[in-house]
């Protein structure tokens, strides 16, 4: 059992077999089967702690940044959580080709090392005198650095789905049901995928809604806690707690979505489930564009400095009776005057950013499962490294492009023009998938293998 594992490390998850011949035709052994399993299930382990240790992160990274640092502001806010995805987007392709030719443990080791390395510099970045924040930048790449072993991990994952496929396919074809008999010559024709060129209009295609639906999120995950202090006057800790209560909530969504979607793509299929999950986010944030005539709350200390117009002498007594009852050590609380929008933009209801949330929460893991699974029957029964390292990397670039976008949009103009144009790149999204909608078919139907 060993040396079955030391040799299935040695070579490409498919074998170096080509379509047609003999070999491409041995059904998987039990052994290889246990052996497969067994890896996979490491490997989504991986995939959960690694995505933990990121949820942990990324909603105390703004009160984190303001608390080791106090001339950083909301968008180098945005620098530091793209860091991370600049990071990945580079190590994704750099693992991908890697695991394509050497053993799968070496890349998946190096980047659990640099995580882990990069993790501990992450806890200690309030400890130099100065530039505190760049640390944390740094860190943050490092971080993203390796958790680009989500390539590797996905190639493997997607292979193995489609040994799984091949030797179903197999086994149906043949009335034999020992391990590892070799088909005779008249099923070689049944079983064999042609060859044939990918088509590569539908992988750049995919590859494009994958960035869009990872910079959608990426965005709103970054503007959560933001948000949330200037709409609702939360202080640093109570947007921690709160917010990670509702992404927390939206994880346990996303589980029910996920075992949801399994029943109801062989329904209506995986391109539908894209087009509604794309539907629902766009309602999703506008749904989240701000109406009304409440204003939200303005952070005291401008108070002081007479620096906000319009407010009213009663507004001013209930602020200054608050004052006492807050922890000073949280920082002022509001949306800060030096936004100018929190002047005349209306403020986001409570129930209007739940209700938006619990769409997006819908509409996102539907569009990132569904992109994934078609990318990955696009491609075929093929070493996928090096494409899913490409996957990988677009949506990198989405959450590096992401927090930047938001941060400096919302800072400048507020929600009503960031949400807004959130809109309409999903519009944009949806535009694309109809025209490349027939297009987005597995290898096998597309080579006439099998009836779509």
């Amino acid at each position: 059992m060993a040396s079955l594992g030391v040799e299935a490390e040695q070579e490409p998850l498919l074998g170096h077999s080509i379509p047609g011949s003999r070999e491409w035709d041995i059904i998987e052994t039990e052994e290889h089967y246990k052996s497969r399993w067994r890896s996979i299930r490491i490997l989504y382990l991986t995939m959960f702690l690694s995505s933990v240790g990121f949820s942990i992160v990324i909603m105390s990274i703004w009160p984190y940044l303001q608390k080791i640092d106090h001339t950083a502001d909301a968008s180098f806010l945005g620098w530091v959580i793209a860091s991370f995805s600049l990071g990945q987007m580079v190590a994704s392709p750099i693992f991908g080709l890697w695991s394509n030719y050497r053993p799968r443990k070496e890349p998946l080791t190096v980047s659990i090392f640099i995580s882990v390395a990069a993790n501990c510099l992450y806890a200690y970045v309030q400890v130099p005198a100065s530039h505190n924040k760049y640390y944390m930048l740094v860190a943050r790449g490092l971080v993203g650095f390796g958790a680009g072993n989500v390539a590797v991990i996905r190639s493997y994952i997607a292979g193995a789905t489609s040994l799984q496929e091949r030797t179903s396919s197999m086994a149906n074809t043949s009335a034999c049901q020992a391990l590892g008999f070799i088909l005779g010559p008249a099923s070689t024709d049944e079983v064999q995928v042609p060859q044939g060129n990918i088509d590569q209009v539908a992988v750049v295609a995919t590859n494009v809604l994958f960035f869009v639906i990872l910079f959608i999120f990426a965005l709103f995950e970054t503007i959560v806690t933001p948000l949330t202090m200037d709409m609702y006057a939360w202080t640093r800790e109570q947007a921690v707690l709160y917010d990670g209560i509702i992404l927390a909530a939206l994880g346990v969504e996303a589980v029910i979505i996920f075992m949801g979607i399994k029943l109801l793509s062989k329904k209506v299929g995986e391109r539908a489930i894209l087009l509604g999950g794309l539907i629902v986010v766009w309602v999703g944030f506008f749904i989240l564009l701000p109406w009304g005539h409440q204003f939200p709350k303005i952070q005291w200390e401008d108070l002081h400095n007479n620096s906000i117009p319009n407010t009213t002498f009663g507004e001013i007594i209930i602020t200054l009776w608050k004052i006492p009852r807050e922890d000073h050590n949280e920082g002022p609380t509001g949306c800060p005057v030096e936004q100018a929008w929190c002047l005349y933009t209306p403020m986001i209801h409570l129930a209007q950013f739940l209700t938006s949330a619990v769409l997006i929460g819908i509409g996102y893991p539907s569009c990132n499962v569904m992109s994934y699974t078609l990318y990955s029957k696009i491609l075929g029964p093929k070493p996928q490294g090096v494409y899913m390292g490409w996957l990988t990397a677009s949506g990198s670039a989405a959450r590096i492009l992401g927090p930047v976008f938001i941060s400096q949009v919302y800072a400048a103009w507020g929600p009503r023009w960031a949400f807004s144009l959130v809109c309409g790149m999903v519009v944009l999204a949806i535009t694309l998938l109809g025209v490349v909608y027939r297009r987005l078919i597995a290898f096998s139907v597309r080579h006439g293998r099998i009836q779509e």
